[in-house]
């Protein structure tokens, strides 16, 4: 299915634009299903057919109201979707004479924008926390916010940064020529950020990227066009994990390869330093499944990875390190807890050690049932927490295609990216007679 990140970026830039939009292999999940509401609360026209996995939208280029100006706050629901809520805070706060409320579900107020609203309201931005400091939900009133230059901190997550961007065609950039983001330090998850420059670019808006930088034209605006988008790399890598873990079998994703707009494309390139046999061309990828050696590694360029390789993990020879992976703190749920939980279970040895995962298989890479110490067995299974977290369903999910008795609980948390996971694990356990492989 269609990729989150670029559906949900899609969507918006399309709304943004002057003129109109025909998105194609639009992502329909949960997260996304949020984003075409909150849009459509905000004026946006949408025509969207799901069975055809399209969506047409008409630009409006502000999301200004056309109702009375003492109107009540538009309410903007947005889950559990961290993507909406900031890249729709950064939009509405860039509105003049909106008002809207942004919220979402507990876990949401959980989770800190305090980095994005923080640069925002220093350059004007009228933001207001309703509750606690920090945390949605937030009151906006859209205002001219000054542009020309702004410095951020990109520690947290890149979807701060991505945000400012996308809306910064709205700010008040006075005599500049262009618009200026500066990077305060290191900056996490840095192909997300070049996907939403990329994408920019595409919807007409000449963006750049250069040395903790990027820059955007002053007077720049998007301009409607058809857009086609590519497959999710990051769902898909728990097939490409799937063939990694079993020995003798294969997974080859089209229209996935080197290419690819998304950073967690390049996830091959991790599996290759475990020890299967992969294949790359611009459009595709395949890997063969090989004996599996633990590994250390900085995944802070591909976070959303680092569930997948620590399932994979569980049957490699010797220890993996994921380092550098502290944002996953501030995900659907603490993912690095979740994870030395739930690896506990099927026993592993894990341990957190300030932003890095260090993983030490079970003797023999045979799953056992920790509360027994015997090995996990359909007679014997071992239930799998998800925390309202797709990632975690969908990654222990991988697990149990190599030794019978994983049981995850909430399977349909997966609707929030990818409601069909579960039916494409049942074509691999039985494929049709047609299928090659």
């Amino acid at each position: 299915p269609g990729s989150k990140s670029l559906t949900n970026r899609a969507l918006l830039l399309a709304a943004l634009a002057e003129g109109t939009s025909t998105l194609t292999g639009v992502l329909f999940s949960d997260d996304t299903k949020v984003m075409m509401k909150a849009l459509q609360d905000l004026d946006v026209q949408l025509e969207v057919s799901e069975p055809n996995h399209e969506v047409g939208v008409v630009g409006r280029r502000t999301f200004a109201p056309v109702k009375a100006w003492n109107d009540p706050p538009i309410e903007l629901t947005l889950g559990n979707a961290g993507t909406a809520t900031r890249f729709l805070t950064a939009a509405c706060a860039a509105s003049p004479g909106l008002r809207c409320r942004v919220d979402g579900i507990e876990r949401m107020r959980q989770r800190t924008i305090k980095e994005l609203v923080d640069v925002l309201v220093e350059h004007g931005a009228d933001i207001k926390y309703e509750l606690e400091p920090g945390f949605p939900p937030l009151l906006i009133e859209g205002v001219n916010i000054d542009g020309g230059k702004m410095k951020m901190r990109a520690t947290i997550s890149s979807q701060y940064v991505s945000a400012v961007l996308i809306s910064s065609f709205l700010f008040n950039h006075g005599y500049t020529p262009t618009f200026v983001l500066k990077f305060d330090g290191p900056v996490v998850s840095w192909p997300y950020i070049e996907i939403t420059v990329k994408m920019m670019r595409q919807f007409g808006v000449k963006a750049s990227t250069g040395w903790r930088s990027v820059m955007v034209p002053n007077l720049a605006s998007y301009k409607g066009r058809d857009y086609a988008i590519e497959p999710d790399a990051s769902n898909a890598s728990y097939f490409l994990a799937a063939a990694a873990l079993i020995d003798g079998a294969s997974c080859t994703l089209g229209n996935l390869g080197k290419t690819a707009l998304q950073g967690d494309a390049k996830f091959y390139t991790v599996l290759k330093q475990m020890g299967p046999k992969v294949r790359a061309t611009k459009t595709t990828t395949k890997v063969n499944g090989r004996a599996l050696y633990g590994i250390k590694i900085n995944l802070n360029d591909m976070p959303d990875m680092a569930q997948t390789l620590a399932v994979v993990a569980l049957f490699a020879t010797g220890r993996t390190v994921i380092r550098n992976v502290g944002n996953l703190r501030v995900k659907e749920t603490d993912r690095m807890e979740a994870l030395r939980i739930e690896l506990s279970k099927l026993g592993a040895n894990v341990i957190i050690k300030g932003d890095d995962i260090r993983i030490t298989p079970p003797e023999g890479n045979i799953l056992l049932n920790a509360d027994n110490g015997k090995p996990m067995s359909d007679e014997n299974p071992v239930y799998i927490d998800t925390y309202d977290d797709h990632r975690m369903a969908m990654a222990f999910s991988i697990a149990g295609l190599r030794q019978a008795g994983l049981r995850i609980n909430d399977p349909d948390c997966v609707n929030k990216t990818f409601p069909d996971f579960f039916k494409y694990l049942d074509y691999l356990r039985q494929p049709p007679d047609n299928a090659k492989g």
